[in-house]
């Protein structure tokens, strides 16, 4: 099986990228990682690639006089390792339009709610504060706009009486560790492929039963 070369982006503890390792570790998954990219030296994700033996590296954004220099190194990174899926993984820099628009469509990013609502910072607070019932996380081709692009793949997380945003948080990451790798796979497949900036999925049509929060009792 030839895999799909993955490039993954952190800045903090990697708790994506270790479930993107696990799902990478199974032999029948199309994808591998070839190269994990920090821009903080700190970051413990980067124990977990090595721990893993994947290659890491840092690319310290302070050490650049500008963001088009800091955004060329990721890309010559990316390029000498052969990557053709770049993976943001808490990534906490923005992106130059130059660099995405050099990686269109070869650039994925999992975001925690239901886009297009609640893009940016503080979602979870924003989510509560706002009175929703449903939430969850999206994984998403990047576009040069904050957390925009198209949809790839969705989980929504009921949001409880008693939620604050860690607690909203911590269950919406165990969504993320399902469909980040999923998303991954439907790419690598060619289960999921772009048509005019849609994304369009050759998976099972089984009808599943709506998430209603509060339920409905019978």
């Amino acid at each position: 099986m030839v895999k799909l070369k993955l490039g993954v982006l952190i800045s903090g503890r990697g708790s994506n990228l270790a479930s993107l390792i696990e799902a990478c570790s199974q032999d029948d998954y199309p994808a591998e990682i070839v190269l994990v990219l920090s821009n903080r030296k700190d970051a413990k994700g980067l124990e977990r690639a090595r721990a893993a033996h994947i290659p890491a590296q840092v690319i310290t954004h302070a050490e650049f006089a500008d963001r088009d220099a800091f955004d060329a190194a990721l890309t010559e990174a990316l390029a000498q390792a052969g990557v053709e899926l770049i993976c943001l993984a808490g990534f906490m820099r923005l992106l130059g339009t130059d660099f995405v628009t050099r990686w269109t469509d070869r650039i994925i990013n999992i975001h925690p709610s239901l886009l297009p609502a609640f893009r940016g910072l503080h979602v979870h607070e924003r989510a509560i504060e706002a009175g929703v019932r449903l939430s969850g996380c999206t994984v998403h081709y990047v576009r040069p706009e904050v957390d925009d692009g198209p949809i790839i793949i969705q989980a929504a997380v009921p949001v409880l009486a008693n939620d604050d945003a860690a607690r909203l948080a911590a269950r919406i990451l165990e969504a993320e560790h399902k469909i980040y790798p999923e998303a991954v796979r439907l790419i690598a497949s060619g289960r999921a492929t772009l048509q005019h900036d849609t994304v369009m999925l050759e998976v099972s049509r089984d009808t599943q039963a709506p998430l209603i929060n509060p339920p409905i009792k019978d």
